[in-house]
C-alpha cells in the first residue's frame, strides 16, 4: 500500500475547521466565584422551572440553606401540603348530588334483615330475597350432594356443615389410626370440591 495514494488522502479523517466551538459552562452564580457553574439548584418558590448555576462547593452550600417554604406562615405551609396530596385540584365531598346538599339522613351501620344478618351496604336486595336463585344442579351435581347424604336444594351453609362433619367422621386419625374409611373420606372430598367449582357453596 502507498501511502502517497490519492484514495488515501481522501478517507483520511480530519477536524472540521469551520465547526462551532464547544460553549463553555456558565460562572457559578455566587458571588466574586470564577468557577465555572456546572451544578443546577432551583431558585425557589414561584420560579419553578428556574435554575441557578452553581459550582460544586457552592451548590452544597446553597442546598442547605435551601427551603421551599421561606416567607409563608404555618398556616399556608399546612394549606399547600393538605393540597398537594391532591396534586392542587379542587375536591369535592363524597355523596353529594349535582345541586350540592347532601341528603337528610345518613344510613347509620348495615342495615338487618329478620334474621340478623347483614343486606350489605348498599341495600340491593328486598328483605329475605337471596341474591340471585342458584340454578338447577345437574348430574354430576346431585352425584355430589348424595354422596354427602344431601338433598338437590340444600343450602350452601348446610353444604359447609355436613362436609365438615363428614371429614371429622371419616378421617383416620378420628377412628385411632383405621384406614377403612379412607375410601368414602375421598369422595366426600372430592364431591365438596366439585359443588364448590360450581358455586353452591
Amino acid at each position: 500500500m502507498k501511502l502517497d495514494s490519492k484514495y488515501f488522502d481522501k478517507i483520511r479523517v480530519r477536524p472540521d475547521r469551520d465547526a462551532p466551538k464547544k460553549t463553555a459552562a456558565p460562572v457559578c452564580c455566587w458571588d466574586k466565584c470564577e468557577e465555572p457553574g456546572l451544578y443546577k439548584a432551583p431558585r425557589g418558590r414561584d420560579h419553578e422551572g428556574q435554575y441557578l448555576q452553581f459550582c460544586v462547593d457552592h451548590v452544597r452550600l446553597y442546598n442547605k440553606s435551601y427551603n421551599y417554604f421561606s416567607g409563608l406562615g404555618d398556616e399556608d405551609i399546612q394549606k399547600y401540603l393538605k393540597d398537594s396530596l391532591t396534586g392542587n385540584r379542587p375536591t369535592w365531598t363524597m355523596g353529594s348530588n349535582s345541586s350540592g346538599a347532601m341528603p337528610a339522613e345518613k344510613p347509620t351501620g348495615r342495615p338487618k334483615r329478620a334474621n340478623g344478618r347483614s343486606r350489605g351496604a348498599f341495600n340491593l336486595f328486598a328483605d329475605g330475597e337471596a341474591a340471585a336463585p342458584r340454578r338447577k344442579a345437574r348430574t354430576l351435581e346431585v352425584k355430589a350432594l348424595q354422596t354427602m347424604d344431601l338433598g338437590d336444594n340444600a343450602p350452601a351453609e348446610a353444604i359447609r356443615l355436613r362436609y365438615k362433619a363428614l371429614v371429622k367422621q371419616y378421617h383416620p386419625d378420628a377412628n385411632g389410626g383405621d384406614r377403612g374409611s379412607e375410601d368414602r373420606l375421598r369422595e366426600v372430598i372430592q364431591a365438596y370440591k366439585l359443588l364448590k367449582q360450581s358455586g353452591f357453596c
